[in-house]
């Protein structure tokens, strides 16, 4: 369970991460939504674990989306560290959540059972003509 602090220097990190991303890097591989959903951050405060979520309009795109923001990554921790007002600024280190796209293909499929299963009601309740 993290501690206070470490809650507070993640929604820092959270607030710089995507300032930065959004605002501050002119790279035209980035486009689409770029969202940092979670960021874990170390007891001792020196590394984040940083997750950000991609939507853009396929995987290449994504996929180059998330190389520009990783090569971007000493631009993102300088901003950081001008952001925190701290000893350390923490190592950042990123990864890509696909947790948001897999709970949206899980809401498909359980929006096709439910088509399906409401197709197969309307078959069985129709009653059948001589």
């Amino acid at each position: 369970m993290p501690t206070i602090r470490q809650g507070k220097v993640a929604r820092i990190i959270r607030d710089a991460v995507s300032e930065a991303v959004t605002n501050h890097l002119n790279d035209p591989r980035i486009e689409g939504f770029i969202s940092v959903t979670k960021v874990e951050v170390t007891a001792d405060i020196r590394v984040a674990d940083v997750y950000i979520s991609i939507f853009g309009t396929d995987e290449a795109a994504q996929n180059r989306a998330f190389e520009a923001i990783t090569h971007a990554r000493s631009r993102i921790q300088l901003f950081l560290g001008d952001r925190m007002q701290s000893k350390f600024c923490p190592v950042l280190r990123l990864y890509r959540d696909e947790s948001i796209k897999k709970t949206q293909e899980i809401m498909k499929l359980i929006d096709r059972a439910a088509d399906e299963f409401k197709d197969k009601d309307k078959n069985t309740a129709e009653p059948k003509q001589n």
